[in-house]
């Protein structure tokens, strides 16, 4: 058994197709499939079942995800660890929306770097799909997000909830114009915006991320759902304001992270998250 069949295994697992495994890892179908039957053979079990809708784990492909993502895990661990210079004993991944990095994980960071100077912290920004695939896979290892799934070798855990607030470049503005930009917060914000507007037609302008929604209010004018911490900044400077009487949404951000895992600064860098949101929601309160 070599790392490369683990690697295949996590990937078609995480994306739950043998197509898309092989578009994701960038080699031929055949390839791919070659590899699992090898796998297969060695382990003397049938670790998918193939089906209209792509592949699903078998009882033995469930219990080989276990090994699989350990075998990836300590191969991802041993590269990175022995590449360190001598004053680093680990290193950790963390990756999250663009949104979470706009001071709360950037925060953190700086926690981590106070207390575990000896540690290498690689930092990512990442979509929710992208962000899970990387964790079921074991190449990242801690996720933050807005909209997880669940996965049984997975923790997903409340963070602290976000306020989503309408802002806007023009101070007498009294809701969503023809400049306001519809950010796509995810299915729980779709509803509650489809509940507080239901006669507004489809806004012209659609962003996927905050950040982006910022930049285009900020270079051509215009109004966005933005979280309030994330606006603070904006409304203080005098660039941004609050549209009076707009609704607020409740938008909760999660930390997901193994339920397994032998990194030995996962538990102070999850202490140290869990800490950090403690703050953010009291501030917010």
């Amino acid at each position: 058994m070599d790392i490369n069949q683990a690697r295949t295994f996590l990937a078609i697992t995480a994306h739950g197709s043998f197509l898309e495994a092989s578009r994701q890892l960038h080699l031929t179908q055949s390839t791919v499939s070659a590899r699992i039957l090898r796998l297969e053979d060695e382990l003397g079990a049938r670790l998918f079942t193939r089906n209209r809708s792509g592949a699903s784990l078998t009882l033995a492909g469930r219990r080989f995800l276990v090994y699989a993502k350990r075998l990836v895990l300590t191969a991802d661990q041993a590269r990175d660890d022995i590449g360190l210079p001598e004053r680093y004993r680990a290193s950790i991944r963390i990756g999250g929306r663009i949104a979470l990095w706009e001071g709360f994980l950037s925060r953190w960071v700086g926690w981590m770097r106070q207390r575990t100077t000896d540690v290498v912290i690689r930092s990512e920004i990442g979509f929710e799909e992208n962000l899970m695939h990387r964790l079921i896979e074991g190449s990242l290892d801690i996720g933050l997000m807005y909209t997880p799934s669940h996965n049984p070798g997975l923790i997903v855990e409340h963070l602290f909830d976000e306020t989503l607030v309408l802002v806007s470049s023009h101070a007498d503005d009294t809701g969503p114009g023809e400049d306001y930009i519809y950010i796509e917060w995810g299915p729980g914000f779709y509803t509650q915006h489809a509940q507080s507007y239901p006669d507004l037609e489809r806004p012209p302008q659609i962003a996927n991320i905050g950040w982006l929604g910022i930049q285009l209010i900020l270079a051509n004018g215009g109004s966005c759902f933005l979280p309030a911490r994330m606006a603070a900044s904006f409304i203080s400077a005098g660039r941004l304001y609050r549209v009076p009487g707009s609704p607020e949404y409740i938008h909760p951000a999660y930390m997901v992270y193994p339920r397994d895992t032998d990194n030995p600064v996962m538990a102070q860098a999850v202490e140290g998250l869990r800490e950090l949101a403690t703050r953010e929601q009291v501030v917010q309160s």
